[in-house]
């Protein structure tokens, strides 16, 4: 079977004599890895740049249509409002929370009791984003989803972003975009030691999901 020229060189070479093994010659691809290197990582910092830029444009996107809706929705009456809200599955108590007021004062309103223009607008921004998330991100039954953890072993729901008065963390967790644990820290950054639990959930022998004590 031939051979090319290198090959029969070593071959004869090696005769009765210890291997001669091949000469390193410099790498003319450092240059060339290098420089792909640097290219791909302002690739990267340029993708991260377009990343966070686009995000942005969402976010201010979505405050302008959620402007918008607040405006439409203000028209309506308090009471009908409060209404709609409770038809969604809102208790009395879960809106006093997120519009900041108490319970007594949902109540006056819904007997068409006047309520300030700033509190007006708070019922309709809420009706509002409750309008948005379902239609845009098909989110069915938006006050239990309101009530839902963002993710295991973690307490922290939707209504509490939005009684913390971070809307546009709602508005991110609702469109699935952004994941839960970016969310957590943007609204607490030491949510992992502050909700930390001693303890976990089990399948227990007869089926049944249980809770114990971690490491037992």
């Amino acid at each position: 079977m031939a051979t090319d020229g290198r090959q029969g060189f070593l071959e004869q070479a090696t005769v009765g004599a210890e291997p001669i093994e091949s000469p390193v010659l410099p790498s003319e691809t450092k240059p060339a890895v290098s420089a792909l290197t640097e290219q791909v990582g302002f690739l990267r910092s340029r993708a991260r740049v377009i990343h966070d830029d686009v995000d942005s444009l969402h976010r201010e996107r979505a405050f302008v249509d959620w402007n918008n809706q607040t405006n439409q929705r203000a028209r309506a009456s308090i009471p009908g409002m409060l209404n709609e809200l409770a038809d969604l599955g809102f208790a009395w108590r879960d809106l006093a929370r997120l519009v900041g007021v108490s319970v007594p004062a949902i109540q006056k309103w819904r007997r068409g009791q006047g309520a300030t223009g700033e509190n007006r607008r708070k019922v309709a921004s809420l009706l509002a984003a409750c309008d948005m998330i379902s239609q845009s991100h098909g989110i069915q039954e938006i006050a239990s989803w309101t009530e839902m953890p963002l993710r295991d072993g973690v307490s922290v729901t939707p209504m509490d972003l939005w009684a913390g008065e971070r809307i546009d963390l709602v508005f991110d967790f609702a469109s699935g975009h952004v994941d839960a644990e970016e969310i957590l820290t943007a609204f607490d950054p030491d949510w992992r030691e502050r909700y930390r639990s001693e303890f976990e959930v089990f399948e227990a022998g007869d089926g049944q999901l249980s809770i114990r004590m971690k490491g037992q």
